[in-house]
């Protein structure tokens, strides 16, 4: 019974993230626009499963900052303002200056750039941020978004502290949520995105940190510049 009951739970878990990336697949994806409401049923209709695993993705999307819970009414798809996005971006900056500064100060000595494991992450890391960087050029929101969260999810991950990750991850995702709504709006994305992720990575490898906050500095003062454009129409 113990063995029967443990399956369960492992199905029952992979549903449930399963849902929730497909979920959360649809609002970076612009097919759930910020506000849309639905419920718990709706949703297990639409993807032909049960409520319980259904009402627990949806629950975890809340608590990622993508979906708010209405006792009465559902779910629906947090909307962000400008302002919260400014909010995202200097938080986003506080915590990447705490990576920085471990670089600088040595407080990270496993972080031997020469090391063979370390140094295969770090190429796997800049395969993420090239890839992100072709999406970027040729305009492909939906594949630089994959690309982008998994770059600085890997990235972060050199650091050592998983609840800097964590956090971290959580913000990005928010961001793109945030921003998501404004970017599909443009016909050609092309040169609007940024595209900086291998020149952010050269530059931590050679741990020459001033030049990383040069490349984000750039990146985030454009981005808030054109979302502010794009929401005032």
């Amino acid at each position: 019974m113990s063995g029967s009951s443990g399956n369960g739970a492992v199905t029952r878990s992979t549903l449930r993230q399963q849902i929730a990336d497909a979920l959360r697949d649809e609002v970076l994806g612009g097919r759930l626009q910020p506000g849309q409401e639905f419920t718990v049923k709706e949703i297990a209709e639409q993807y032909g499963v049960s409520a319980t695993p259904v009402r627990e993705a949806l629950v975890d999307l809340s608590a990622q900052g993508l979906l708010e819970a209405d006792q009465h009414r559902g779910f629906r798809v947090h909307e962000y303002s400008v302002d919260d996005y400014r909010g995202m971006v200097q938080a986003r900056s506080l915590i990447i200056e705490g990576m920085f500064l471990a670089v600088d100060e040595g407080r990270r000595p496993h972080l031997n750039f020469e090391e063979p494991r370390t140094a295969a992450v770090i190429a796997g890391v800049r395969r993420r941020g090239e890839a992100a960087k072709r999406a970027a050029s040729a305009g492909d929101l939906t594949v630089l978004i994959g690309y982008d969260l998994r770059f600085w999810r890997e990235l972060s991950g050199l650091y050592g502290n998983p609840y800097l990750a964590d956090f971290l991850h959580r913000l990005r995702l928010q961001s793109w949520v945030c921003t998501v709504q404004h970017l599909r709006r443009l016909a050609d994305l092309r040169g609007h995105l940024w595209s900086g992720h291998t020149e952010l990575v050269d530059a931590l490898y050679a741990r020459d940190t001033d030049a990383a906050r040069v490349v984000l500095a750039a990146y985030n003062d454009d981005s808030i510049t054109l979302i502010e454009r794009l929401a005032a129409g």
